[in-house]
Protein backbone atom coordinates (compact mmCIF):
# COMPACT_ATOMS: atom_id res chain seq x y z
CA UNK A 1 0.00 0.00 0.00
CA UNK A 2 0.96 3.60 -0.32
CA UNK A 3 1.31 6.22 2.41
CA UNK A 4 -0.32 8.98 0.39
CA UNK A 5 -3.94 8.75 -0.57
CA UNK A 6 -5.09 8.30 -4.13
CA UNK A 7 -7.16 11.11 -5.64
CA UNK A 8 -8.95 10.04 -8.80
CA UNK A 9 -12.64 10.72 -8.25
CA UNK A 10 -12.87 13.68 -5.88
CA UNK A 11 -15.15 11.53 -3.69
CA UNK A 12 -13.45 10.76 -0.36
CA UNK A 13 -15.21 7.38 -0.01
CA UNK A 14 -14.36 6.22 -3.54
CA UNK A 15 -10.79 7.53 -3.34
CA UNK A 16 -10.36 5.97 0.09
CA UNK A 17 -11.33 2.58 -1.30
CA UNK A 18 -8.86 3.01 -4.20
CA UNK A 19 -6.15 3.91 -1.70
CA UNK A 20 -6.67 0.90 0.55
CA UNK A 21 -7.88 -1.82 -1.82
CA UNK A 22 -5.76 -3.05 -4.74
CA UNK A 23 -8.77 -4.91 -6.15
CA UNK A 24 -10.71 -1.65 -6.31
CA UNK A 25 -7.87 0.11 -8.12
CA UNK A 26 -7.64 -2.69 -10.69
CA UNK A 27 -11.41 -2.79 -11.23
CA UNK A 28 -11.41 0.99 -11.67
CA UNK A 29 -8.80 0.58 -14.40
CA UNK A 30 -10.93 -2.07 -16.09
CA UNK A 31 -13.91 0.33 -16.03
CA UNK A 32 -11.80 3.23 -17.38
CA UNK A 33 -13.10 3.09 -20.92
CA UNK A 34 -15.48 5.44 -22.73
CA UNK A 35 -16.51 7.23 -19.53
CA UNK A 36 -14.84 10.03 -17.56
CA UNK A 37 -12.08 8.61 -15.36
CA UNK A 38 -13.82 9.86 -12.21
CA UNK A 39 -16.90 7.77 -13.11
CA UNK A 40 -14.77 4.71 -13.88
CA UNK A 41 -12.75 4.84 -10.68
CA UNK A 42 -15.84 5.58 -8.56
CA UNK A 43 -17.34 2.32 -9.89
CA UNK A 44 -15.72 0.01 -7.33
CA UNK A 45 -17.18 2.06 -4.45
CA UNK A 46 -20.64 1.96 -6.06
CA UNK A 47 -20.36 -1.82 -6.49
CA UNK A 48 -19.19 -2.18 -2.87
CA UNK A 49 -22.08 -0.06 -1.59
CA UNK A 50 -24.59 -2.15 -3.56
CA UNK A 51 -23.05 -5.34 -2.17
CA UNK A 52 -23.57 -4.30 1.44
CA UNK A 53 -20.54 -2.04 1.91
CA UNK A 54 -17.67 -4.32 0.93
CA UNK A 55 -15.94 -4.93 -2.41
CA UNK A 56 -15.76 -8.72 -2.35
CA UNK A 57 -14.15 -10.16 -5.49
CA UNK A 58 -14.93 -13.74 -4.45
CA UNK A 59 -18.61 -12.87 -4.11
CA UNK A 60 -18.58 -11.11 -7.50
CA UNK A 61 -16.83 -14.08 -9.10
CA UNK A 62 -19.39 -16.49 -7.66
CA UNK A 63 -22.41 -14.32 -8.43
CA UNK A 64 -24.73 -15.25 -11.27
CA UNK A 65 -23.73 -13.17 -14.30
CA UNK A 66 -27.24 -11.78 -14.87
CA UNK A 67 -27.48 -10.84 -11.18
CA UNK A 68 -24.19 -8.92 -11.32
CA UNK A 69 -25.21 -7.23 -14.58
CA UNK A 70 -28.45 -6.13 -12.86
CA UNK A 71 -26.46 -4.80 -9.88
CA UNK A 72 -24.23 -2.74 -12.19
CA UNK A 73 -27.15 -1.62 -14.38
CA UNK A 74 -29.29 -0.23 -11.54
CA UNK A 75 -29.59 3.55 -11.79
CA UNK A 76 -27.27 5.29 -11.72
CA UNK A 77 -25.46 2.63 -13.74
CA UNK A 78 -21.86 1.87 -12.83
CA UNK A 79 -20.80 2.47 -16.45
CA UNK A 80 -22.12 3.82 -19.73
CA UNK A 81 -22.18 0.20 -20.94
CA UNK A 82 -23.19 -1.54 -17.72
CA UNK A 83 -23.86 -5.00 -19.16
CA UNK A 84 -20.61 -5.42 -21.05
CA UNK A 85 -18.50 -3.87 -18.30
CA UNK A 86 -20.20 -5.90 -15.55
CA UNK A 87 -19.28 -9.06 -17.43
CA UNK A 88 -15.69 -7.87 -17.79
CA UNK A 89 -15.40 -6.95 -14.10
CA UNK A 90 -16.82 -10.36 -13.15
CA UNK A 91 -14.29 -12.07 -15.44
CA UNK A 92 -11.43 -10.16 -13.78
CA UNK A 93 -12.75 -11.15 -10.35
CA UNK A 94 -12.93 -14.79 -11.43
CA UNK A 95 -9.29 -14.69 -12.59
CA UNK A 96 -8.26 -12.96 -9.35
CA UNK A 97 -9.95 -15.68 -7.30
CA UNK A 98 -8.78 -18.64 -9.42
CA UNK A 99 -5.20 -17.54 -10.05
CA UNK A 100 -4.24 -14.87 -7.50
CA UNK A 101 -5.88 -15.77 -4.19
CA UNK A 102 -8.51 -13.04 -4.63
CA UNK A 103 -5.89 -10.30 -4.29
CA UNK A 104 -4.87 -8.06 -7.20
CA UNK A 105 -1.55 -7.30 -5.49
CA UNK A 106 -0.57 -10.90 -6.24
CA UNK A 107 -0.77 -10.10 -9.95
CA UNK A 108 2.15 -7.69 -9.67
CA UNK A 109 3.78 -8.75 -6.41
CA UNK A 110 6.31 -11.12 -7.98
CA UNK A 111 7.16 -9.05 -11.07
CA UNK A 112 10.94 -8.72 -11.14
CA UNK A 113 10.96 -6.29 -14.07
CA UNK A 114 8.69 -3.72 -15.62
CA UNK A 115 8.24 -5.99 -18.63
CA UNK A 116 7.04 -8.82 -16.37
CA UNK A 117 4.67 -6.43 -14.62
CA UNK A 118 3.15 -5.20 -17.88
CA UNK A 119 2.87 -8.77 -19.22
CA UNK A 120 1.08 -9.94 -16.06
CA UNK A 121 -1.37 -7.04 -16.31
CA UNK A 122 -1.96 -7.55 -20.03
CA UNK A 123 -2.94 -11.16 -19.26
CA UNK A 124 -6.02 -10.00 -17.33
CA UNK A 125 -9.45 -9.68 -18.98
CA UNK A 126 -10.11 -6.11 -20.07
CA UNK A 127 -6.49 -4.97 -20.04
CA UNK A 128 -4.84 -4.88 -23.46
CA UNK A 129 -1.33 -3.62 -24.14
CA UNK A 130 -2.14 0.09 -23.75
CA UNK A 131 -4.17 -0.30 -20.56
CA UNK A 132 -1.43 -2.55 -19.15
CA UNK A 133 1.11 0.20 -19.89
CA UNK A 134 -1.09 2.82 -18.23
CA UNK A 135 -1.73 0.63 -15.18
CA UNK A 136 2.00 -0.10 -14.92
CA UNK A 137 2.44 3.67 -14.61
CA UNK A 138 -0.46 3.91 -12.11
CA UNK A 139 1.13 1.26 -9.90
CA UNK A 140 4.55 2.92 -10.11
CA UNK A 141 3.44 6.51 -9.60
CA UNK A 142 0.52 5.98 -7.22
CA UNK A 143 1.46 2.77 -5.37
CA UNK A 144 5.27 2.76 -5.45
CA UNK A 145 5.40 -0.55 -7.38
CA UNK A 146 8.56 0.17 -9.36
CA UNK A 147 10.43 -2.92 -10.56
CA UNK A 148 13.48 -2.18 -12.74
CA UNK A 149 12.40 -1.10 -16.21
CA UNK A 150 8.91 0.01 -15.22
CA UNK A 151 9.26 3.32 -17.08
CA UNK A 152 10.20 1.58 -20.32
CA UNK A 153 7.32 -0.87 -19.87
CA UNK A 154 4.91 2.00 -19.27
CA UNK A 155 6.14 3.85 -22.36
CA UNK A 156 5.16 7.52 -22.49
CA UNK A 157 2.87 6.98 -19.50
CA UNK A 158 5.97 6.35 -17.38
CA UNK A 159 7.47 9.79 -17.95
CA UNK A 160 7.80 11.65 -14.68
CA UNK A 161 6.21 15.08 -14.66
CA UNK A 162 3.97 14.27 -17.62
CA UNK A 163 0.21 14.56 -17.62
CA UNK A 164 -0.83 11.80 -20.02
CA UNK A 165 -3.08 9.46 -18.08
CA UNK A 166 -4.82 8.53 -14.86
CA UNK A 167 -1.35 7.66 -13.51
CA UNK A 168 -0.61 11.39 -13.29
CA UNK A 169 -3.83 12.50 -11.58
CA UNK A 170 -3.35 13.60 -7.97
CA UNK A 171 -5.81 16.53 -7.73
CA UNK A 172 -8.20 18.74 -9.75
CA UNK A 173 -5.33 20.64 -11.39
CA UNK A 174 -3.52 17.53 -12.63
CA UNK A 175 -6.85 16.08 -13.83
CA UNK A 176 -7.39 19.21 -15.94
CA UNK A 177 -3.86 18.89 -17.38
CA UNK A 178 -4.43 15.23 -18.28
CA UNK A 179 -7.70 16.17 -19.99
CA UNK A 180 -5.89 18.91 -21.97
CA UNK A 181 -3.21 16.43 -23.08
CA UNK A 182 -5.85 13.91 -24.16
CA UNK A 183 -7.77 16.56 -26.10
CA UNK A 184 -4.60 17.67 -27.87
CA UNK A 185 -3.69 14.06 -28.74
CA UNK A 186 -7.19 13.44 -30.07
CA UNK A 187 -7.11 16.62 -32.18
CA UNK A 188 -3.68 15.70 -33.54
CA UNK A 189 -4.86 12.20 -34.42
CA UNK A 190 -7.94 13.60 -36.13
CA UNK A 191 -5.72 16.00 -38.11
CA UNK A 192 -3.47 13.09 -39.11
CA UNK A 193 -0.46 14.33 -37.17
CA UNK A 194 1.86 12.04 -35.21
CA UNK A 195 0.71 11.44 -31.63
CA UNK A 196 2.41 13.45 -28.87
Amino acid sequence: MTAKGIWLTGDPVADGLLTTDDNALLIGMVLDQQVPMEKAFAGPAVIAQRMGGRLDVAAIAAMDEDEFVALCSARPAVHRFPGAMAKRVRQVCQVLVQDFGGNAANVWGDAATGAELKKALAGLPGLGAEKAAIFTAVLAKQRGVQPPGWQEAAGGYGELGSFRSVADVVDEESLAKVRDTKRAAKAAKKAGEPRA
